[in-house]
C-alpha cells in the first residue's frame, strides 16, 4: 500500500485523482456506506453496511471495476453492483481512496501508461518480497506488471503459513510462482533453529497430509526434546484448570510466566481460561486483542442488560440506542441529551418526554418509540427466565446476533461465537459449575449477579506490559511469534478445526496450515 501511495502521489494526474486525495480507512469507509443507503432509501437490513463493505472489498481485491462483476441475472448481485458503483462515484468526488483503491488505482496507472511502467522497471533493478503467501489476486498481478520478464524478482514465503484465505490472500499465487517466472531458482529454507526434533516431526508429519505443497522438511541438529502432551479433558472447565495448573509446575521447574503461552483458534474461548488464569492469581496477557469482557459486542450485549435492569442507566442507553443501527442519529441523541439535562431526568424517561410532547416527529421519533418498546418488550418476555436463557433472549431480538452474522470473514462470526460464549458463561456462572460458584438464583436478581461478576472480570487484572505474565492470543496472532512452551486450547472438530471449515477441503487446509503455525511456535514443550 505504501508504494501504490508513492506512486499516485507522484502521478496524480496521469492516475486521474486531485493532487490532495485524502486516504480513507475502513471505518471511514463504512460511514460512508451507510450515509449512502440512507441517502439512497437502501434497506440496511437487507444490504448490510458491513456487508456492502466486504463486497466492494472484495471486488476491489480481485481488480474488479464495477462493469466488470459478471452478475448473471442475479437481481441482488446487480443492486449491490449499483452500490459499489455509486460509493466510487462518492468516493471520486470527494477525492477519497481506500486501500484497495490505492493498489487497484496504481495498477491501472502502471498498466495504461507503457513509458511510465518501463521508467519503474528500469529504476527497480530488482524486487523483493515478503511474506509472499499472504499476497492477494491485485497484489500478484501488480508485482507481475512491475517486474515483467526482465526485472529480476525475489520472493520469500512459506506456502505451509498461509493462514488468511479469509483476508483474500491467495495460496497458489507462491505455488504457481515458478511456472509464470520462468528460470526461477529455488531455495528451501529447511534446517529450524527454534524447535525441538519432536516437535518438528509432529509438524512435518501434520502437514504432509495438505495436498498441492511445494514441500519441505523441517530438521534441527538440536535435542530430540520433550514428547509432545496430549490431554483430553472432559469439558472446557476441566481443559482450562488442567492448562493453569500445569503452567504454576512449569514456574516452579523454572519456567517464567512470559516463556508461556496459551493459543485458541476462536476469541470466544479465552473467557473461561481468563476466568481460570484470575481466580488462580495469576497474571495474564491477551497479546493483539481485548479481554473477554472488553470485546464490543460483549460490552453492547452487557449495556442492554443493565438497560434492563435499570431504565436510568444513561451511559448503558447512549451505548446501545443505535446499536444495531436503528435510524437513531447523533443529532437525536443531541437532542434527548439536552431534554435530560434541562429536566435534570435520565435520558430513558427524556426520551418518553420528547415522544409525548412532540419533539421527536416522523422517522426519529418512529424509532425512538421502536426502541423504547423493545426495551420493555424485552422486560416483559425474559421475566422469570433462567439468566442463560434472558441472555440468549436478549442478544437475539436485540438484532447483535443478525448484526454481526452479516459481517464479512471471520471477524463476524467470531463475534457471534463472544455471544454465544456469554450465555455458556451465564449458564455456568447459576448451576456453580464455574470455580464452585454458589447459586445465584434466576431472574433479574442472578442477572444483577452476573453484571457484577463480570464488571469485576473486565477490572485491572490484566497484567502490565512489562510484568512477567502467561500470554493469551488466537493462533492468528501467533504467527511470527515463538514461546518455549505452548499449550493448543481446544483441539476438537468444531473448535479446531473450525466447525465453518470441516465440509469443505480447501479450508480444512487452511485450519490444517494454522495447526502447524501453532505447533511451530513451540521451542522446547508443546501441549495439544
Amino acid at each position: 500500500h505504501s508504494i501504490a501511495h508513492r506512486l499516485l502521489r507522484t502521478h496524480w494526474q496521469d492516475a486521474r485523482l486531485p493532487q490532495h486525495f485524502q486516504i480513507i480507512d475502513s471505518d471511514d469507509q463504512l460511514r460512508l456506506i451507510k450515509r449512502l443507503l440512507k441517502d439512497y432509501s437502501i434497506d440496511d437490513e437487507r444490504f448490510p453496511p458491513r456487508q456492502v463493505q466486504g463486497f466492494i472489498s472484495g471486488c476491489k481485491e480481485e481488480g474488479l471495476r464495477p462493469h466488470q462483476v459478471n452478475v448473471n441475472g442475479d437481481a441482488y448481485l446487480a443492486q449491490m453492483v449499483e452500490l459499489y458503483e455509486r460509493y466510487q462515484f462518492t468516493c471520486e468526488r470527494g477525492g477519497l481512496v481506500d486501500f484497495g483503491e490505492l493498489l487497484l488505482r496504481s495498477l491501472e496507472l502502471l498498466r495504461d501508461n507503457p513509458p511510465l511502467l518501463n521508467h519503474y522497471r528500469e529504476r527497480f533493478g530488482h524486487v523483493l518480497v515478503d511474506e509472499f503467501q499472504d499476497t492477494n489476486t491485485l497484489q500478484y498481478a501488480w508485482l507481475k506488471l512491475l517486474t515483467g520478464q526482465q526485472t529480476p524478482m525475489t520472493a520469500v514465503g512459506d506456502d505451509d503459513q498461509s493462514i488468511y484465505g479469509w483476508r483474500g490472500a491467495k495460496v497458489e499465487n507462491i505455488r504457481r510462482f515458478e511456472e509464470e517466472f520462468p528460470n526461477t531458482h529455488t531455495v528451501r529454507l529447511e534446517q529450524n533453529y527454534r524447535s525441538t526434533s519432536a516437535i518438528l516431526e509432529a509438524a512435518n508429519t501434520l502437514i504432509s497430509h495438505n495436498s498441492e505443497r511445494l514441500g519441505k522438511n523441517l530438521w534441527t541438529d538440536g535435542a530430540e526434546g520433550e514428547p509432545i502432551s496430549v490431554y483430553a479433558g472432559f469439558n472446557d472447565l476441566e481443559e482450562a484448570r488442567y492448562i493453569v495448573d500445569t503452567i504454576k509446575e512449569k514456574v516452579n521447574e523454572g519456567f517464567n510466566r512470559r516463556d508461556v503461552a496459551i493459543l485458541y483458534r476462536s476469541n470466544a474461548q479465552s473467557r473461561l481460561l481468563e476466568e481460570t488464569l484470575i481466580r488462580q492469581g495469576m497474571p495474564y496477557r491477551i497479546y493483539g486483542g481485548h479481554r473477554f469482557y472488553e470485546r464490543l459486542e460483549i460490552k453492547n450485549a452487557l449495556a442492554y442488560l443493565r438497560l434492563l435492569l435499570n431504565r436510568d442507566d444513561d451511559a448503558s442507553l447512549e451505548r446501545v440506542i443505535n446499536v444495531p443501527t436503528r435510524g437513531i442519529g447523533t443529532r437525536t441523541v443531541e437532542i434527548v441529551r439536552h431534554h435530560a439535562r434541562e429536566q435534570s431526568v435520565s435520558l430513558w424517561q427524556a426520551l418518553h418526554d420528547a415522544i409525548q410532547d412532540g419533539t421527536l416527529k416522523g422517522r426519529a421519533g418512529n424509532a425512538v418509540q421502536a426502541f423504547t418498546n423493545l426495551i420493555e418488550q424485552l422486560d416483559n418476555d425474559t421475566s422469570g427466565l433462567p439468566l442463560h436463557e434472558i441472555i440468549d433472549h436478549v442478544t437475539a431480538r436485540t438484532g447483535l446476533i443478525e448484526h454481526h452474522q452479516s459481517e464479512r470473514g471471520e471477524k463476524g462470526q467470531a463475534r457471534v461465537e463472544n455471544l454465544e460464549e456469554l450465555v455458556n458463561a451465564a449458564r455456568a456462572f447459576t448451576h456453580g459449575d464455574a470455580f464452585e460458584t454458589p447459586e445465584a438464583g434466576e431472574g433479574m436478581a442472578a442477572l444483577e449477579a452476573f453484571l457484577s461478576e463480570a464488571a469485576l472480570n473486565a477490572g485491572d487484572h490484566e497484567a502490565e506490559e512489562f510484568e512477567d505474565s502467561v500470554q493469551l492470543m488466537t493462533l492468528h496472532s501467533a504467527k511470527g511469534l515463538e514461546f518455549p512452551v505452548v499449550f493448543i486450547a481446544g483441539v476438537e472438530e468444531g473448535l479446531f478445526p473450525h466447525k465453518m471449515s470441516v465440509e469443505e477441503p480447501g479450508r480444512l487446509e487452511e485450519e490444517r496450515r494454522l495447526c502447524y503455525v501453532g505447533v511451530t511456535r513451540a521451542m522446547q514443550k508443546l501441549y495439544l
